[in-house]
């Protein structure tokens, strides 16, 4: 980028400090309809039903369409800063991010991200997903806190976010346009993001078409210095322990490196053909979203000399994901007794990636360093494939007496097949594999989910209702998978060593709820509830017996194959105010969840593998507190604080790997990893009207704080530090169209938000060979740039 070019982005962030007011976090801003345009009326359909904020007796916050634009909140990573009780990982584009809600987490922190369930649902309209799909042309984002387990599946354990869509709108033609330019501190490129909006009615009135495409460029700011020129003949590491590097000359004769991998290229898509009548409604959607990289948002915490934003890897790590999605959601009236509800839906998602293994490889033992030019990196595939189907009634018929009843089916199946290539070393082994595969593996899963639900609600008084709701849930889990060790086999073919396995279970949960109205503005709320999670099988090869002691074996036994359900009480009250004639809204709880049978992150006997288990008891509390202050016209102050407090109840023996291969007990007492202790947001928006139209100014202020990247610390565990960031924009708006300049991360905060592995490896030399698998996230640093929305 020229000089010229740096100093107006300068200026544009002088204008914006200077003249910045506050942005918004957390409440939700809903598009009103005509009749309720006088007031500030918040719907949300988090209970199935549409319901103002004020009627809604469960902990729900929600994100609107107005603060998802003018904070720029692309998708999921950036929701957590805007709702209490959620923790998010911003660990980049290589993977999807780690989702933490109300700590139920006991898993170390990663600095990818992740690709598989966690304890919450993610739903787009009605439709559960496992892919972060950009936050564009949404009309709200909900987050439901706590089990949802009666009317949501998926595992909702620790609560659901509801993607809700724009609608086809038959009544009218319409459409927006919108640009973003912006420059990254620390990179060497610009980003840009673009897309598009039509709305098309096909009859009026009744049928219609909307589509939303467009593509998401960011330039990356992580370098990869130490790539090797020619793997498996330069040397990665070519200078001793105190110079590990070498000199100038040892850089050059051996490294290509390469300036910002971590780059974003996503190009997404949604389309829907809507029917539209009074007593009917049908929605037909197609989804595609694709998204690629060079490398993970991340640094080796300067183990070998690297810069800031540098990372010590050897191989460039691309990842692609891709995504479809394609879904009918269907409801109609019933007598006017009841609205019925069927979705269906399909999903596929692939995966291609590749990672840095050379340290792990190193770990096993198996004189690898001998090889002075030894590396390895991997090709790993995986096709997830999800079927839903969904039927609901829902009560239509008035009196004190409201009910909802359904049925649940879901279908998952996963295929993967994974590779370690290690160039260079079968030649220099003596060994005839010029596939340079050094091992092979494949697992294959399904898991199939069935469940019936109910809730009814009864209103005692016009202000006392009481709620109470079950939900059947059965499951069945198959696995085959098989392993190879192609070095020790004869070219070409790799033969696999197979075996398969199956579990399944069953179960109940159930929710209790009350809320009363002492005014139409003070509603006090209280909720007792069992959330679970469904079991599951682990994407580990089984181990064909008997094991040859000779040989690599890098497989699950038996008992390592499968994991259960864990499952939570949740004891909850809260209240709801619209105080000082509306112009100040409040929303508290404090809640207490009891853990058990706590799915953890554990390792396979044989070739410590990554698989989950069941152990131990943990409890969660704290309190969530949001508000929305409107003192005067045009102005808005927000915020939200959260406490949590989560920690295990009972002890956990050989819980924890360490570099060597020993294992490390948990205790009772250790705070669980993963999730913030305190965190919370502030931010002021200012409407100044010029004329017909309005100049907006807007700051945001967050406070994320530290995290246990382990249970209490313990097997290298360290405390992820606090920090806080701000943001800011200005916009001229008018009916028609809007322009501004905005600033993330205004005072370029090198901030860590995650860790992958553990300080026990940090600066371990296995024979003059420094262990780089240690990694730390970060985040992006300062971001200002322009942007402008045609609307028509």
């Amino acid at each position: 980028m020229s000089y010229r070019a740096k100093l107006k982005m300068g200026l544009l962030s002088a204008t914006i400090i200077s003249g910045a007011a506050f942005a918004t976090p957390v409440l939700a801003q809903e598009p009103q309809a005509a009749a309720d345009a006088e007031s500030d009326v918040i719907v949300v359909t988090g209970t199935r039903r549409s319901t103002t904020l004020m009627e809604t007796p469960i902990n729900i916050s929600a994100v609107g369409a107005e603060q998802l634009a003018n904070e720029r909140i692309d998708d999921i990573r950036d929701i957590a800063a805007f709702t209490p009780g959620v923790t998010i990982t911003d660990t980049g584009p290589y993977g999807a991010a780690n989702i933490v809600m109300r700590g139920l987490s006991a898993s170390d922190t990663s600095s990818t991200g992740g690709n598989s369930d966690t304890a919450i649902g993610i739903y787009l309209g009605d439709v559960p997903l496992y892919t972060d799909y950009k936050l564009i042309d949404l009309e709200r984002v909900e987050t439901l806190l706590g089990p949802q387990g009666t009317l949501y599946g998926l595992g909702t354990l620790a609560g659901a976010i509801r993607y809700i869509p724009n609608r086809p709108d038959p009544t009218k033609f319409s459409g927006e346009v919108y640009g973003r330019l912006y420059d990254v501190a620390h990179s060497k490129g610009l980003g840009y993001v673009g897309y598009g909006v039509l709305n098309l009615p096909i009859v009026a009135d009744s049928i219609a078409f909307r589509t939303v495409t467009g593509y998401y460029y960011d330039p990356g700011f992580i370098d990869y210095p130490f790539l090797l020129k020619e793997p498996g003949v330069s040397l990665p590491q070519p200078g001793g322990v105190d110079n590990p590097m070498g000199s100038d000359a040892d850089k050059a004769a051996n490294f290509a490196g390469k300036k910002d991998l971590n780059f974003e290229k996503t190009f997404t898509s949604r389309n829907q053909l809507g029917f539209v009548s009074p007593d009917f409604e049908a929605y037909f959607t197609y989804a595609f979203q694709q998204t690629k990289t060079g490398g993970r948002q991340a640094t080796g915490g300067n183990i070998v000399g690297e810069g800031k934003y540098e990372a010590p890897w050897r191989s460039e790590e691309p990842s692609k994901r891709t995504s479809h999605l394609i879904s009918l959601e269907v409801q109609g009236n019933i007598a006017d007794v009841a609205q019925a509800v069927f979705v269906s839906a399909y999903t596929n998602k692939k995966r291609r990636s590749s990672v840095d293994v050379t340290d792990l490889l190193l770990d096993l033992d198996y004189d690898y360093e001998l090889f002075p030019a030894f590396n390895g990196y991997t090709r790993s595939r995986g096709t997830d494939e999800q079927y839903n189907q969904e039927v609901r009634l829902i009560s239509t018929h008035g009196g004190p007496f409201s009910w909802v009843v359904g049925g649940f089916w879901n279908r998952q199946s996963t295929a993967s097949d994974y590779r370690e290539i290690v160039p260079g070393y079968p030649a220099y082994a003596g060994i005839d594999r010029p596939d340079e595969v050094e091992y092979a593996s494949y697992v294959n899963t399904k898991l199939d989910e069935k469940a019936i639900f109910g809730e009814g609600s009864f209103k005692i008084t016009p202000e006392w209702q009481v709620t109470a709701g079950i939900r059947y849930f059965k499951y069945q889990a198959d696995v085959i998978g098989g392993t190879a060790l192609p070095l020790f086999q004869t070219f070409p073919a790799i033969n696999f060593r197979s075996r398969a396995g199956e579990t399944g279970q069953d179960g109940t949960v159930w929710k209790f709820n009350t809320s009363y109205n002492i005014t139409p503005d003070l509603m006090i709320w209280g909720t007792y509830s069992k959330g679970y999670r469904i079991g599951g099988v682990n994407r580990v090869a089984p181990c064909v017996l008997p094991l040859d002691p000779d040989k690599q074996n890098l497989c699950a036994l038996e008992n390592e194959l499968f994991y259960g359900p864990d499952e939570v009480k949740n004891a909850e009250i809260g209240v709801r105010a619209q105080l000082f004639d509306r112009k100040l809204s409040v929303s508290l709880s404090a809640f207490q969840i009891k853990w058990e049978g706590i799915q953890l992150d554990g390792q396979t006997v044989n070739g410590a593998i990554g698989i989950i288990s069941n152990g131990g008891a943990a409890e969660s509390k704290g309190i969530d507190l949001s508000f929305d202050a409107r003192p005067i016209e045009g102005l808005s102050i927000r915020g939200n604080y959260s406490y949590l407090d989560a920690k295990l109840t009972e002890d956990v023996p050989a819980l924890l790997s360490v570099q060597g291969g020993d294992l490390v007990d948990v205790f009772a007492g250790d705070r669980l990893p993963g999730s913030t202790k305190n965190s919370g947001a502030i931010g002021v928006t200012y409407e100044m009207p010029m004329g017909d139209n309005a100049l907006v100014l807007g700051w945001t202020t967050t406070y994320s704080g530290g995290i246990y990247t382990r249970p209490g610390l313990r097997g290298g565990g360290e405390r992820i530090p606090s920090y806080t960031m701000s943001r800011a924009n200005v916009t001229y708006k008018t009916e028609a169209y809007e322009i501004g300049v905005f600033a993330n991360n205004i005072f370029d905060k090198y901030a860590i938000t995650g860790v992958g592995n553990d300080l026990t490896r940090y600066g371990f030399v296995n024979d003059g060979v420094i262990y780089r698998g240690y990694a730390q996230s970060v985040a992006q640093p300062r971001v200002i740039g322009i942007e402008s929305r045609v609307r028509f």
